[in-house]
C-alpha cells in the first residue's frame, strides 16, 4: 500500500475519534514536531496530546497530498473544538515520515486562522 493511502486510512480513525486505532499505524518511537510549539516523542506522548486537544474529533479538509520516498506531505485545513465549545480553524502543512510502512514522525506547520 502506498504511504499516502496508509496515512489517509489512519486519519480516518482520527476523524472517528478512534485514536488507539490510529496509533497502531505509528512506530513506538514516533516523533511529532509542531514547529514553534512542542515536540512529542513516542506513542504515549502522542496519546496524551490527543486526549488533551482532540477530546472531540477534529475535522480535516485535505487540499494536497504529495508522496516522495519515505515522506508524505499534506496541506489543508483543520477545525478543532476547544473545551469551551469554541471552534478554531487552522491551515496546516504536515510532512509525515514513514519507516517500514508505519508513521515514524511528522513535522507540522500549523497556523491559526484569524477571525
Amino acid at each position: 500500500m502506498r504511504k499516502a493511502a496508509i496515512l489517509h486510512e489512519a486519519n480516518e480513525f482520527v476523524k472517528e475519534g478512534k485514536y488507539e486505532n490510529f496509533l497502531a499505524y505509528c512506530t513506538e518511537d514516533t516523533r511529532w514536531v509542531f514547529v514553534g510549539e512542542q515536540i512529542l516523542t513516542g506513542k504515549e506522548e502522542v496519546r496524551q496530546y490527543m486526549k488533551e486537544f482532540y477530546w472531540e474529533p477534529p475535522v480535516f479538509n485535505v487540499d494536497t497530498t504529495v508522496e516522495e520516498g519515505d515522506f508524505v506531505i499534506v496541506t489543508g485545513q483543520i477545525t478543532l473544538r476547544d473545551k469551551d465549545g469554541n471552534y478554531n480553524q487552522y491551515d496546516y502543512c504536515d510532512v509525515w515520515q514513514f519507516e517500514n510502512g508505519k508513521i515514524a514522525g511528522v513535522k507540522a506547520y500549523v497556523i491559526e486562522k484569524k477571525r
